[in-house]
């Protein structure tokens, strides 16, 4: 058994739900064909509405952009076979209900080059104007590895971190349960810095191993962006090997959402053999949604950009909660004062991303006075703190990631167009690669993000502050409505933010899951007894409530 992204929150298998004999649910017959809102064209919206479309309901998918959400892969105008991948790009192993649908739609993967791994070949470690060459842990200077060892240390001592992660392995819900729910109160108010500084094994270590774990970190690369967040959401990530063996999506993320929109799933009900949701749309998603309100009969009246206007008895929201208030007139009743609260309290973390393709990988090229690469994975101080080369194979393009920066980071490319943003990459590249000339193998016209300017996102994800474990909850739990005033029954969030883990694609879709089965029961329908749902076992597993 491995580990996989069960909990530690709310440890339900949602894999294994997906996967059983008798299906997740179904709603009456008396209910085929009625038309349930599903806002956003994301994977969690992709998602829900393909297993709603299942259950024998019509989905209507409104997007204001393009479908993928976050998953956006763009492809290089004069090479469209070469793509960046400027949102989501590297999922764990431990996705296992992401990589469900993955596996459904028969999408190829491979290893993701992050640090010191092989598909990485290398890597280079720039910090303080000293470099360090390694291409595994082991090849790092006892500085480093010191480092390593104090941050294992802090988790087991200060976290049960060994004992917690072996229970997710075993999935005793129980046991996660046990060790987890007294963490929650512990930490929810400490930042993860905190943790740092005052975990016994970093506190005999000097402020340059402190520093050196900020810009490096271990796994995808470093921490110090995260540093003022909630040590919770770290703990998250490392207990359920988030940020341990990645994989990338060969020829893009963005093919997920697009092959559920065209996907003919099997077992529907209700849709003739060989309908999908691009066929229920006649092949286009409607606008982005302007206004959700209630109309005189108690529907939900949606509004679209163009002044249309859609009834429903169900609405799915999978946009980022933000939009709920900036750019969508939502009806104030719809949600109850504490969840405006949590959902308006949402803090989202910038990112930047600016990526070129390159006529090879020539990065691959030895230096016979080093017998080294020329170029690698490279961590660094200066601006472009984390560069990633994609081998696309000898015979097509290479591509490289420039820089993938957060925060404050992200924020000094914010104002600065896609040229400038190259150069002083270019830069920052030459002073550590000073005899490799990155500019002669540049083809084409560079690709750039800054996710905060984006108005239909306002920033990359969710990066959640301490205090807001709370919040976190009242969002997660929205789907179980069967106590909540009737006025604010029928409506729904999904999505990466309303999830424990915000970045992580799992946590969309587990989210959506959670709404399929809130809509399921909404409209009188149920998981079979054979194969509970979330919201069956909800009382078993819920999220601690700390109380207000």
């Amino acid at each position: 058994m491995a580990v996989t992204i069960f909990g530690p929150d709310f440890p339900f298998a949602y894999d294994e739900w997906l996967t059983h004999k008798d299906g997740i649910g179904a709603v009456p017959p008396s209910q085929y064909g009625k038309r349930v809102a599903i806002v956003g064209a994301g994977v969690s919206g992709m998602v829900a509405a393909q297993e709603l479309m299942r259950m024998g309901l019509e989905p209507v998918v409104f997007e204001s952009g393009r479908i993928g959400g976050r998953l956006r892969s763009e492809p290089f105008p004069n090479s469209p076979n070469t793509i960046a991948e400027l949102g989501g790009m590297r999922f764990p192993d431990a996705a296992t209900t992401f990589n469900h649908y993955v596996n459904a739609l028969g999408l190829k993967t491979r290893p993701f080059p992050n640090p010191l791994t092989d598909a990485a070949g290398s890597t280079v470690i720039d910090l303080a104007g000293e470099q360090v060459y390694a291409r595994t842990t082991d090849d790092l200077p006892p500085l480093y590895r010191e480092v390593a060892s104090a941050w294992q240390q802090a988790l087991n001592t200060e976290a049960h971190f060994t004992a917690l992660q072996q229970a997710i392995i075993r999935r005793d819900a129980k046991a996660i349960k046990a060790l987890w729910n007294p963490l929650v109160s512990e930490w929810d108010d400490r930042t993860f810095y905190d943790f740092i500084a005052t975990a016994p094994s970093f506190r005999k270590l000097s402020f340059r191993h402190k520093e050196i774990f900020g810009q490096v970190g271990f796994g995808t690369g470093g921490w110090d962006s995260d540093f003022r967040n909630s040590m919770l959401e770290i703990l998250r990530v490392v207990l359920t090997d988030c940020d341990a063996s990645q994989r990338l999506i060969v020829g893009g993320a963005e093919q997920l959402p697009r092959g559920l929109w065209q996907q003919s799933p099997e077992n529907m009900k209700h849709w003739p053999v060989g309908t999908s949701l691009s066929s229920l749309h006649a092949g286009a998603t409607r606008p982005g949604v302007r206004k959700i309100h209630r109309d005189g009969n108690n529907q939900f009246l949606l509004v679209d950009s163009y002044g249309n206007q859609y009834s429903f008895e169900a609405v799915l929201v999978t946009c980022q909660s933000w939009l709920l208030t900036t750019s969508i007139d939502t009806d104030e009743s719809l949600f109850s004062q504490k969840n405006w609260m949590a959902l308006d309290r949402t803090s989202y973390m910038q990112s930047s991303k600016t990526f070129v393709m390159v006529d090879r990988p020539f990065w691959k090229d030895i230096d016979p006075a080093t017998g080294r690469h020329i170029m690698s994975m490279t961590l660094t101080d200066r601006i472009t703190r984390g560069t990633y080369l994609f081998d696309n194979g000898d015979e097509h393009p290479g591509v490289i990631c420039l820089t993938y920066s957060w925060m404050a980071d992200a924020l000094k490319m914010l104002p600065l167009p896609v040229e400038r943003r190259v150069e002083l990459c270019l830069d920052a590249l030459e002073k550590i690669y000073p005899g490799v000339d990155i500019r002669s193998h540049i083809i084409g016209r560079p690709q750039t993000i800054s996710w905060e300017a984006d108005p239909d996102f306002l920033g990359a994800f969710k990066g959640a502050l301490p205090g807001h474990y709370r919040y976190n909850r009242r969002m997660y739990t929205q789907f179980m409505q069967q106590d909540i005033p009737t006025s604010q029954q029928g409506i729904f969030i999904a999505g990466d933010d309303v999830s424990w883990t915000p970045g992580w694609a799992e946590g969309a879709v587990q989210t959506a899951l959670n709404a399929v089965w809130g809509i399921m029961h909404h409209l009188g329908g149920a998981s079979p007894a054979s194969n509970p749902g979330p919201g069956d076992r909800f009382d078993a597993l819920q999220p601690v409530d700390l109380g207000d």
